[in-house]
Parts: C-alpha cells; structure tokens; sequence
C-alpha cells in the first residue's frame, strides 16, 4: 500500500471527510483491522482565504507547494489536495514534488463519463464556478460544463463559506441549493457536480432529480484505487 499524502484545512471539516473515507475504502478492501497509509499536512484556511480574496493565487501556491514537500520528506507517494478551489494552484504543487498528484477534477469527470453522462451543473465556490482553471479541466475529458446564474452563483459561495465550512448546515441552505439545481436541470444539466468538498455535508442524491457527483467521495475512492496500484 502507498501513503497518501493531503494537503487538508481547506476546510478541516471536508479534510476530515477525506479522512474517513480513505480509511473506510481500505478497510472494505482488505478487510479486518487495516486502514489507510497516509500524511496529512493541515493548513490555517483563513489564511488561505486570505490570498484567495486577495488574488494573491501564487503566494497561496507556495502554501501548498510547501505543504506538498513537507509530505514527501514524510513518505508520501500520491498527493491529494483536499479542496476543489485550490486546484488552481495544481502546477505549483505539482512542480514542487517528484511524486504525482491526483487530480480532483480528473477523478471527477471520469465517473461522469463512466455514468454516461456529456453534460453537467457545476457548484462550487465562485472561483470554481467563475474562472476557468477547474471547468476547462472537466471540459478536456469530452463534457460541457454548466453554472448557474449570478445570484445562485453568489447564493452558493455564501453558503460554502459562511455555514458548510464552519460545520453549520441548514434546512433552508439545502432547499436553496435544491432550487439551484432545479435550475441547472432546467438548462440542460445531466448530472450536478458538487464541486466543492463542503457541498456533500448539505447535499446528497437525495436532493438531486438528476445523478450528483460528491468529488471528495470521488477523490477519496481514486487515491485509495491509486494506493494499491502497482507500477506507478
């Protein structure tokens, strides 16, 4: 088994998500007492969300580039960046270390295209919804990527960081998030990609007409097929 190593905090309460399923995926696979092989690097996200609104996107590279140093001189084979948003920074971090990073975005799309699926909702925070480092990803496996409108754009970023990254998930939140779905439906949208991790805290299959993608889930389940995978 390979050690995984996660660049987490972003927030802590989707790293812990991570966590627990890298754990649960290995303990399915081999079963008894065994669990995940892994480092984690937690970083101070206010920081983070610091640069973020700055702009500041290099300097909150290094963050992470950083990070992702720190965890090979740990042992790490694979790197995850726990987050969506910072895929932004995917290069830098790549560029730091000699081990490979498995990108969300990537693990995304190929269980779109493996339900069959061409043309999906994206939530997200605005950066991942707005700018194109993470939609341009997806679209590169052969699929169209919607997002919704200003207002439900807006509506979802606040939510992300004013209730699911401080651990408070409300009733009207899902509802909303439900309306905004309804929404990318209404337009064409296949399948919804919960393109931020937090997103799964509020919102499951259940409140989706159409297939939803939970991409820490998806992640989670890639590092671990990637964890046993050999000659790589």
């Amino acid at each position: 088994m390979k050690t995984i190593g996660l660049i987490g905090g972003m927030s802590w309460e989707s790293t812990a998500e991570y966590y627990r399923l890298l754990n649960e995926g290995v303990r399915e696979r081999l079963g008894g007492l065994h669990s995940a092989k892994c480092v984690l690097y937690s970083v101070d996200f206010a920081e983070i969300e610091r640069l973020q609104v700055a702009g500041l996107w290099e300097d909150a590279g290094q963050v992470l580039a950083d990070a992702a140093r720190s965890l090979r001189a740990a042992g790490a084979d694979l790197l995850l960046i726990c987050t969506n948003t910072m895929h932004k920074v995917a290069g830098q971090v790549e560029a730091a270390v000699d081990v490979p990073l498995l990108h969300l975005a990537d693990a995304t799309a190929s269980a779109v295209r493996t339900a069959g699926l061409r043309r999906v909702g994206l939530l997200g925070t605005a950066f991942t919804m707005e700018q194109d480092f993470y939609r341009d990803r997806v679209a590169g496996h052969g699929l169209e990527v919607l997002v919704p409108g200003a207002d439900d754009r807006a509506l979802v970023h606040r939510v992300i960081y004013e209730e699911l990254c401080l651990g408070i998930i409300r009733e009207e939140s899902r509802a909303a998030y439900g309306e905004v779905i309804g929404r990318l439906v209404a337009a064409g949208a296949e399948g919804v990609i919960l393109g931020c991790t937090e997103i799964e805290l509020l919102v499951s299959a259940e409140h989706s007409p159409v297939p939803v993608f939970p991409t820490t889930r998806l992640h989670a389940a890639a590092a671990v097929t990637e964890a046993f995978a050999h000659g790589r």
